[in-house]
């Protein structure tokens, strides 16, 4: 397969958790970008997983009453079918368990300890089982991490990471990379933090033994970061960094990261991965958080809402459109079940549901189910059609910036220009005064569908393809290519048309309208 390399990937879910929307919403943002990003044409890589080992997991198996390789093939399992239920396209699931990612881990540690990066040392400080990372005293908020979690003090002997020996490389890395951190609030976050010292970080326990044994003193595992950050690496074949698979997609075009773990992908990972000799990947991008109906996702409210709850009730092209369109990625937002609705009846079954059901439904009525013939374009056409046709770049900006509501914003502007031109041509009277007339408008309006249909599959894929095959596009012309190459044939069968994006009607008792 051909094209420019593209490889993306999603945070590697902790096993602790069951999936809920949080999860839901980076991984279906990066299937969007990466479907986006095949049919712009690129060799796409697409990973996703599960980090699996540390301290946490090891607790929560012996609470679960069953050793932690079995907890985590349970809770692994879920993620997979989140992955299903959500229509994600990865390529590749991994999990930190396996043989592959534990040879790679402990081949980057020998590195490292090559280059005289690792030293072995006694660790005392603040750590927090909940969140896997070490505070300092001046970070603890009424004796608390800044998270909120619990944190206990910790005196053993560990390997440390010279990460101190890091800021100045590293601010020069940010200076020479102004887009290796996106959105710029969490680039300024980082900024502060590596300006405020670097610490030497302990990435070996002795504590517990659930997790990757170091090399040559197996009484230490080592850190869960260093282990679950390596993972992107491993996917693509690392140690074999002259193999096909890392050569070609090695650096990482995107890590998509919610903003909770944004200091670990862009402060320790960079420093390991430059520490080792090793190519830095591109671009890491923090989503902000969902509250739920104004609250703070938490399990004591119990408010975590399972995605298989939201595709079951509103359907899942529906939540898909939701969660990329109701806020900038990147920002915080909350989830409601009165935004959800708002968003599936005014945008997509008054949008581009209703838009598709009239015109298909004139043309099947008034064009003998085929695509109608075209006759001279007017300038209301020409300009309907430039909107359209003018879509692609624009989307591919926004996409590119991981600024999705922004590229579905501007589908949705032309949409309803779409809805203008018909009310304006009035098809239906057309039909009894100037049916060569008519027959151009409704091509005009099918031809500007096309085009819509094939730039919302990255969001909406299960709905555009039943889009799509309504307006009988051959298989082969539903890429991006096909939106300057492709143009309907007038004269080919069209299927009878059903609606696509039903009306979400409201029960008197239930969620508001």
């Amino acid at each position: 397969m051909g094209g420019k390399p593209y490889y993306i990937t999603t945070p590697i879910y902790y096993v602790n958790d069951s999936p809920h929307i949080g999860h839901a919403y980076t991984t279906v943002a990066s299937d969007a970008l990466a479907r986006f990003m095949r049919l712009d044409g690129r060799r796409v890589f697409f990973l996703t997983g599960t980090d699996e080992h540390g301290q946490k997991v090891e607790k929560s198996a012996l609470a679960a009453g069953v050793d932690p390789q079995t907890f985590c093939d349970r809770v692994s399992q879920n993620f997979r079918d989140m992955s299903k239920l959500m229509n994600i396209s990865n390529d590749d699931f991994i999990r930190t368990t396996e043989e592959r990612h534990t040879k790679a881990c402990q081949v980057l540690w020998e590195e490292l300890i090559k280059r005289g990066e690792i030293y072995l040392g006694t660790f005392a400080g603040w750590y927090s089982v909940r969140d896997e990372a070490f505070y300092a005293e001046s970070e603890l908020v009424d004796g608390k991490a800044p998270t909120g979690a619990e944190v206990e003090w910790v005196e053993e002997e560990n390997y440390f990471f010279r990460l101190s020996a890091w800021q100045d490389r590293l601010l020069a890395f940010y200076d020479a990379n102004p887009d290796f951190i996106a959105p710029k609030s969490r680039r300024n976050e980082i900024l502060s933090f590596v300006k405020g010292g670097l610490n030497d970080l302990s990435i070996s326990r002795t504590s517990f033994s659930w997790g990757i044994p170091v090399p040559n003193d197996p009484k230490h595992v080592m850190y869960v970061w260093l282990d679950a950050l390596n993972n992107y690496q491993t996917a693509v074949g690392y140690p074999d960094t002259e193999g096909e698979k890392y050569s070609t997609f090695w650096p990482a075009d995107i890590h998509m990261v919610g903003k909770d773990i944004i200091r670990f992908h862009t402060v320790y990972w960079p420093a390991f991965l430059m520490a080792a000799g090793l190519p830095t990947p591109r671009r890491v991008f923090a989503h902000g958080w969902w509250t739920i109906e104004g609250e703070k996702m938490s399990k004591s409210l119990g408010n975590f809402i399972p995605p298989g709850e939201l595709v079951a009730q509103y359907g899942l092209d529906a939540i898909r459109y939701f969660l990329l369109r109701e806020l900038p990625f990147g920002n915080d937002g909350d989830f409601s079940r009165r935004a959800v609705v708002h968003r599936i009846n005014s945008d997509l079954a008054n949008g581009v549901g209703n838009l598709a059901q009239r015109v298909l439904s004139m043309i099947n009525k008034n064009c003998d189910a085929a695509v109608p013939q075209t006759g001279a374009l007017t300038a209301a056409d020409e300009t309907l059609l430039a909107a359209a046709r003018s879509l692609l770049p624009r989307v591919r900006v926004e996409f590119a910036e991981q600024a999705f509501h922004r590229g579905l914003e501007a589908i949705w502007g032309v949409i309803a220009d779409a809805d203008r031109y018909v009310d304006e041509q009035a098809p239906w009277t057309l039909a009894k005064t100037d049916v060569p007339r008519m027959r151009t408008v409704l091509y005009v309006l099918a031809e500007t569908i096309r085009h819509i249909a094939i730039l919302i599959q990255p969001v909406v894929p299960g709905s555009a393809e039943k889009l799509l095959d309504q307006l009988a596009a051959p298989a082969d012309q539903r890429d991006f290519a096909a939106l300057a190459t492709g143009k309907l044939v007038p004269g080919t069968a069209l299927p009878k048309p059903e609606g696509i994006f039903p009306r979400y009607v409201v029960e008197k008792t239930g969620e508001g309208a």
